[in-house]
C-alpha cells in the first residue's frame, strides 16, 4: 500500500519531463470518435476531474460529445483539523467550487452529486457500480461508443483506488472502455515506476490548457489556504500542480472488447509471462462464462466475419488454434479445416469451448501453455488470435519459431492483434506483427488494419503438394 501526504515533496516535474512521458503514444481515439461517442466520468472529490481530465473535458464539450460527470464525494474532508470551517461549510466551499469549474469545462448542468462520506468510498464501491450504471443505462447505447473515464485505480488514495475499481469492474463485465486518471501518482511514483510506460498520451491545445487552468483555478479552497492558520493551509501546492499543466493529459486506456485486452491486465499490474497465463485466465473465465463478450458484442461478430475472409484458402487439411479462450472463433474455423487442434492456457476456458465444440467431430481441445509446451504434428493452418501480445518477446520468439518448424509448406499462419498498449504486458499489437514478419520472412498474403485491430496471413514457402486444397 502506498503512503504518502499532501506535504511531500515528492516527485519534481522537471524529472517527469525528462523521462519518456512527453513522447508516449497519443490515445487512439481521434477528435471524429470522440466527439461521437458518450462519456461517463466519475470523481472521488471535487477538483479530480479537473486535475486528472480537465483537457479531455474540454476537448469534449468543444467537440460536441455527450458528458455526465458523477460527483461521488463533496470532499468534507480535506482539513480534518480546521478550527474555522466545519466538514459541512466546507462541502458546501467546494461544492460552489466544483459547480463552478464545471460551467468554466462547459459542462453546467451535466453533473450530479451522490452524497457518498468522503474517506469512506472504500466500502461504497457497490453503490458507485451502481450509481455509474444507472448513468450509463438512462441512455441505450452500443457500449462500444461508451467510456467510462475514472481516477487510476492504483493511485495511491484509498478514495481514488476504490472508484476506479468500481469503474474497472463495470467496464470490464459491461463492455466499456475505460479511461483511468492519475493525480496523485504523480507526487509518490518516479519515472523507474514502470505503470505509465503502457498508458497513453492526450495532446492539449492551448485553449484547452486555458480551460483547464482556470478550472483549476476555481478550487480555491484547495489550492489556497483557508486561513492563516496551519490547519488551514493549502492541499494543493504549486509544486504539485505543474503535473497538471502540461500540454498533454495521461490516462491509463483500456477497450474490453477486443481480445478481452482490459480484462486480462486488471489481473496484475506487474508484466507477466505465459507462466502467468493459467492462473490468469483461469481466474477470469472462472468469474463469467463469457468473460470478453465474444457471442454478443457486434465487434467480436464482425472481426471473427473478417478474419475468415481474409484466410486465402478455402479449406485445410490440419489447423492449430493456439489461444482458443471459449471456443467461438475455432466453431466457425471448423467449418474451414478437416481436423483442428485448439489449445489454451486455461482448463477453465476449456470447459466452456469443449461444451460449444461438441457437435464438431473434427475439432480437439488441449490445455498447453505455450510456448513451453508444444503439440506435437504438422499444421497448414495457425491461427494466433489475440495471444501474442500476452508472451514475453523471448517467448514470441520461441512460439514463432515453434510455428515455422511444424507448418506445412504453402501454410498460412492467421495473426489477429489489438493494435493499443496492455499494460502489464511487454507487446502489443503491432509489435507481435513486426516480430512476425522480421523472424519468418514469409510474404504477407492479406493485410487489414484498422484504428482497433490488425489482421494478416503471412505463408510459408513451398508447395501445398498434399496438405490442403
Amino acid at each position: 500500500m502506498v503512503t504518502f501526504s499532501h506535504t511531500d515533496r515528492g516527485t519534481d516535474e522537471k524529472d517527469w519531463a525528462a523521462s519518456g512521458l512527453p513522447a508516449l503514444a497519443e490515445l487512439p481515439l481521434g477528435p471524429q470518435e470522440l466527439g461521437t461517442m458518450r462519456f461517463v466520468v466519475l470523481a472521488a472529490h471535487p477538483d479530480d476531474e479537473t486535475l486528472g481530465a480537465g483537457g479531455l473535458l474540454s476537448m469534449l464539450h468543444s467537440l460536441g460529445a455527450d458528458v455526465d460527470v458523477l460527483l461521488c464525494t463533496a470532499g468534507e474532508r480535506s482539513h480534518p483539523d480546521s478550527t474555522t470551517m466545519t466538514p459541512e461549510q466546507l462541502a458546501a466551499v467546494r461544492l460552489e467550487e466544483f459547480g463552478s469549474a464545471m460551467e468554466i469545462l462547459g459542462l453546467a448542468g451535466h453533473w450530479r452529486f451522490l452524497g457518498l462520506p468522503d474517506g469512506g468510498l472504500t466500502e461504497q464501491k457497490a453503490e458507485i457500480s451502481a450509481q455509474l450504471r444507472e448513468a450509463i443505462n438512462r441512455h441505450h447505447d452500443d457500449p462500444q461508443q461508451l467510456a467510462i473515464v475514472a481516477p487510476y485505480r492504483a493511485d495511491g488514495h484509498a478514495d481514488h483506488d476504490a472508484v476506479g475499481h468500481a469503474a474497472a469492474q463495470v467496464a470490464l463485465e459491461d463492455g466499456h472502455a475505460l479511461l483511468e486518471y492519475p493525480i496523485w501518482y504523480w507526487l509518490w511514483a518516479s519515472p523507474e515506476d514502470p505503470a505509465w510506460r503502457s498508458w497513453a498520451r492526450l495532446p492539449l491545445d492551448p485553449e484547452q490548457q486555458a480551460t483547464k487552468t482556470a478550472a483549476m483555478g476555481a478550487h480555491t479552497s484547495q489550492t489556497r489556504p483557508l486561513s492563516a492558520r496551519a490547519s488551514d493551509e493549502a492541499l494543493l501546492g504549486e509544486g504539485f500542480l505543474k503535473h497538471f499543466r502540461r500540454p498533454f493529459e495521461t490516462f491509463a486506456w483500456h477497450h474490453t472488447s477486443p481480445g478481452g485486452a482490459a480484462g486480462r491486465e486488471s489481473a496484475s499490474y506487474a508484466p507477466h509471462t505465459s507462466v502467468d497465463a493459467q492462473r490468469i485466465f483461469d481466474e477470469v473465465h472462472s468469474e463469467s462464462g463469457d468473460p470478453w463478450h465474444y457471442t454478443t458484442l457486434w465487434y467480436e461478430r464482425r472481426k471473427r466475419n473478417l478474419t475468415l475472409a481474409l484466410l486465402p484458402r478455402e479449406s485445410y487439411e490440419s489447423g492449430l488454434e493456439i489461444g482458443c479462450s471459449i471456443g467461438t472463433l475455432t466453431a466457425e474455423l471448423a467449418g474451414r479445416c478437416a481436423s483442428l487442434l485448439a489449445v489454451d492456457a486455461s482448463s477453465t476456458a476449456l470447459k466452456l469451448a469443449a461444451q460449444r465444440l461438441a457437435h464438431f467431430p473434427g475439432v480437439t481441445t488441449r490445455q498447453q501453455t505455450l510456448p513451453a509446451e508444444w503439440p506435437e504434428g504438422r499444421y497448414d493452418l495457425v491461427v494466433v488470435s489475440e495471444v501474442g501480445y500476452y508472451l514475453a518477446p523471448a517467448e514470441l520468439n520461441q512460439l514463432l519459431e515453434q510455428i515455422q518448424s511444424s507448418m506445412a509448406p504453402g501454410g498460412t499462419l492467421l495473426l489477429c492483434h489489438w493494435r493499443h498498449p496492455i499494460s502489464g504486458w511487454e507487446l502489443d499489437g503491432d509489435s507481435v506483427h513486426t516480430m512476425a514478419r522480421n523472424l519468418l520472412r514469409w510474404p504477407t498474403a492479406g493485410l487489414y488494419q484498422e484504428r482497433d485491430f490488425v489482421l494478416e496471413t503471412l505463408v510459408a514457402p513451398g508447395d501445398p503438394g498434399a496438405l490442403g486444397t
